[in-house]
């Protein structure tokens, strides 16, 4: 198992490279960059306006003739932006330039908010993991019982309006349960129980113990349930499918036949074989609700976490974050898929990744 898990060590690196060869090109057609919107904030021109005028892309260097004959804009000043932003510099000299500064643990610093990428990485990635962890959380504590229950109960009344249920929340957007709870519980229309926004209050610092506790979790209230409901529904159906398939094997029939009860048959035979699907799909939806749904979670309940970053980012053309939340999504990502495999082996340990074909 050792050499399986130091050969996907030493794949992360080649991953994470060609991650940022393939984002760094596709940034290169992107309309409008930093240097634009600072000539856009120059002139008062919108960002639109300004991305055609200059014609130069996100990365490249713009078009200043024909921006400066339109607008008056002093040459100059256009030149000494680019410097500022480093686009004085061929693209290819840029992004091998910004690997080695990878490789050195430098991000760089942010354009518009002039601190390093990794303090506010470092800052935001907590509340992005918490928030991921504790709906992760709740989805595996709500989906497992009632998958095991539904396989054992199949095609009962138990069976089927649970499905209703099942598919009526996975067929609600997270940010459209996000806002209905908003407008239910945080003082839209009905009750005001919940705070709209933040992650803690104001006077969280002068709480004690039990308080700050409280008031954490009374904020996380609606973010969690938003992306609970929203998410428990595939991992229920693929629990209840996953114990379907190994009720119906001949080992199963064996064990019944030998006299053992249907408790042992189910914890003692079943659900380990069935798990092991389960456990696979634990890394991909940690990252899943990293990626999506915990980013307009994020936006919708004002949270400072990794993804709202990423997003503001984006908007602002503020590429040293946007690489850098990039990074580290896909460091986190490479990380739990490692980690979904040597759960395998605990769960399980027949399975041998040694002979695995990486």
């Amino acid at each position: 198992m050792g050499a399986y898990v130091l050969r996907r060590l030493a794949l992360v690196v080649p991953t994470l490279f060609g991650v940022m060869v393939v984002n760094f090109v596709l940034v290169q057609f992107a309309p409008g960059g930093p240097v634009e919107q600072m000539m856009a904030q120059s002139t008062g021109m919108s960002m639109g306006a300004t991305a055609n005028i200059t014609a130069g892309g996100s990365m490249g260097p713009p078009s200043s003739g024909a921006y400066t004959g339109g607008d008056g804009l002093d040459p100059d000043i256009v030149a000494e932006l680019e410097k500022q932003f480093g686009f004085d510099k061929p693209a290819h000299e840029r992004f091998f330039r910004m690997m080695w500064n990878y490789i050195q643990l430098d991000f760089g610093d942010s354009y518009f908010q002039d601190r390093p990428v990794v303090d506010l990485v470092l800052e935001r990635l907590p509340v992005s993991i918490s928030l991921g962890l504790w709906s992760l959380l709740l989805i595996y504590c709500i989906s497992i019982p009632m998958g095991v229950a539904k396989a054992v109960r199949d095609g009962s009344h138990f069976d089927v309006w649970t499905s209703g249920l099942v598919f009526a929340a996975y067929a609600i957007p997270g940010f459209l349960m996000a806002v209905l709870l908003i407008v239910i519980f945080a003082g839209g229309s009905y009750f005001d129980w919940f705070p709209l926004r933040g992650l803690v209050s104001d006077h969280f610092h002068d709480l004690s113990t039990g308080g700050k506790i409280a008031d954490y979790f009374w904020h996380m209230a609606l973010p969690l349930s938003a992306l609970t409901i929203g998410g428990f529904a595939t991992l229920t159906m693929l629990t209840k499918n996953s114990f379907l398939e190994e009720l119906g094997k001949q080992f199963v029939l064996t064990a019944r036949a030998k006299g053992l009860s249907e408790h042992r048959v189910m914890y003692g035979h079943v659900f380990r074989n069935a798990m092991l699907i389960v456990i696979a799909g634990f890394p991909a939806a940690f990252v899943g609700i990293l990626f999506t749904g915990a980013l307009l979670i994020e936006v919708i309940f004002s949270l400072d976490g990794i993804g709202l970053l990423g997003y503001e980012a984006v908007i602002k053309r503020d590429y040293p974050i946007l690489f850098g939340t990039l990074f580290s999504f896909t460091l986190i990502g490479l990380v739990m898929q490692l980690i979904g495999d040597l759960t395998y082996v605990m769960v399980d340990p027949r399975i041998d990744f040694e002979t695995r074909d990486l």
